[in-house]
């Protein structure tokens, strides 16, 4: 690995969120999977959680690997579920948080919510959005405002506008540079695995899928 590679993968560890994650339920359509996982990189997030509680969709017919992310997926964590609470006991167990993108009497601005807390952001399919199952993990709503006719955004255009709006935030609190949301052990380690990934070219999926 050249001098130059081994910088690049310093700067993106020293910048990955550990204390953010993404959670997607029943999101199967490859292009939006490609896209959330190209701007889950770009702000520096590590893991996402895809979780399947229709019925009609299955863990095996996944399409992530033939996604257009251009690369993220082999530096992205997707860990795969069919079993939601499965799923939210190993999120809850790292994050402090679940916030869903719901219309709800309780939910706020994307804009007046604290992103650089210990949190999971969670998003589902733009036709039926998150089930009530999903949503009885949750810690609480959020929207993004719309001023349009149109009420939605696409799914991967609504994680990018959130993530975003949480680098924003994190990067005015140097979560990027000087105060960083990892630990030096954490750093190794993950320094590690990019170089091992970086040697290996690392595509496999972590499936989970727990009753």
């Amino acid at each position: 690995m050249t001098p130059e590679r081994t910088a690049k993968f310093e700067r993106v560890v020293r910048a990955r969120q550990v204390n953010l994650c993404v959670i997607l339920e029943n999101v199967h359509d490859p292009h939006n999977l490609g896209a959330v996982l190209r701007s889950c990189d770009a702000i520096g997030v590590n893991e996402v959680y895809i979780l399947y509680t229709d019925p009609h969709l299955k863990p095996e017919d996944l399409t992530v690997r033939k996604t257009t992310s251009t690369g993220a997926r082999k530096w992205v964590d997707v860990y795969l579920f069919e079993d939601a609470k499965a799923c939210f006991d190993l999120v809850k167990k790292k994050y402090d948080k679940v916030y869903s993108t719901h219309l709800a009497k309780d939910a706020v601005s994307l804009y007046d919510m604290d992103l650089t807390e210990s949190i999971a952001l969670m998003f589902g399919n733009e036709r039926d959005g998150l089930s009530e199952e999903a949503l009885s993990y949750s810690d609480g709503n959020f929207i993004i405002p719309m001023k349009g006719m149109v009420g939605s955004l696409n799914i991967s255009v609504a994680c990018a506008v959130t993530l975003y709006e949480a680098l924003r935030q994190r990067d005015l609190k140097g979560c990027y540079d000087t105060n960083p949301t990892s630990t030096e052990q954490q750093r190794n380690e993950l320094m590690a695995e990019f170089e091992d990934r970086h040697e290996k070219r690392y595509k496999g999926n972590r499936f989970i899928n727990e009753e």
